[in-house]
């Protein structure tokens, strides 16, 4: 230890150090970003985003999800369209072990996060638990803390949960996905959720199939339900 330095002084001198050695270079661009923001402010900018509501229910049957006025049930909001940029911070926050990423990423899901109501709850899409044990993490659940932080709304952990475990969503045909997920979430704690306004927020969304599911799950335990993903797979 150096002396006279205080522990925290020491750690954020090696950080700095270790930035200066090995400066991190956005995979994008190749021009110099920071370890927490993969992308540089150029590339990050370029995410085509996304201010609309999406029917998860629609985007399951086929049908055009924009504008629906049937499913008031099923309503998503995306912060981005999932392009090649997208995609670059969304695998590397899924399975690099890169979860500072997500704190970041809290002011784009608020973006689009309905203005009102205000949430009475932040929800995440579970991962069954073998496979968070797995992975080490639940890259969703870092996204609902994120957005519980820049909205001051409370993160509720375990009442939404994964009661069986499914395929991966990526390797499935649409019809396939909603087979795979169908009744896969329950809400253990009801009267929890019961009359109150909740965000379910997950990465992405590709056919709507498992947020669908979680919207079920949280309408039958007597919410409101919105889903909130940081990017729309079209």
């Amino acid at each position: 230890m150096i002396r006279g330095l205080p522990a925290r002084a020491l750690s954020a001198w090696g950080r700095d150090l270790a930035s200066f050695a090995f400066p991190q270079l956005c995979p994008g661009c190749g021009a110099r970003t920071t370890a927490t923001r993969l992308l540089c402010d150029s590339c990050f900018a370029r995410i085509p985003r996304l201010s609309m509501a999406l029917c998860a229910r629609c985007l399951v049957r086929g049908r055009e999800p924009v504008g629906c006025l049937a499913h008031a049930g099923q309503t998503v909001w995306a912060a981005w369209v999932y392009d090649e940029r997208a995609a670059l911070v969304v695998q590397t926050l899924k399975y690099t072990e890169r979860p500072g990423l997500a704190h970041g990423l809290g002011a784009e899901l608020a973006r689009v996060a309905p203005p009102a109501p205000r949430p009475d709850f932040v929800l995440a899409v579970p991962l069954h638990p073998a496979r968070r044990r797995e992975r080490g993490y639940n890259q969703a659940g870092l996204l609902a803390d994120a957005l519980s932080d820049v909205l001051g709304a409370p993160r509720l952990e375990g009442v939404l949960e994964r009661v069986r475990p499914t395929r991966p969503q990526a390797r499935l045909a649409p019809r396939a996905r909603r087979e795979n997920v169908a009744d896969a979430f329950l809400v253990r704690r009801p009267r929890w959720l019961e009359g109150r306004h909740v965000l379910i927020v997950d990465d992405v969304m590709t056919t709507g199939a498992t947020l669908e599911a979680c919207l079920d799950a949280a309408a039958r335990a007597g919410a409101a339900a919105c889903g909130v993903v940081l990017a729309w797979a079209q």
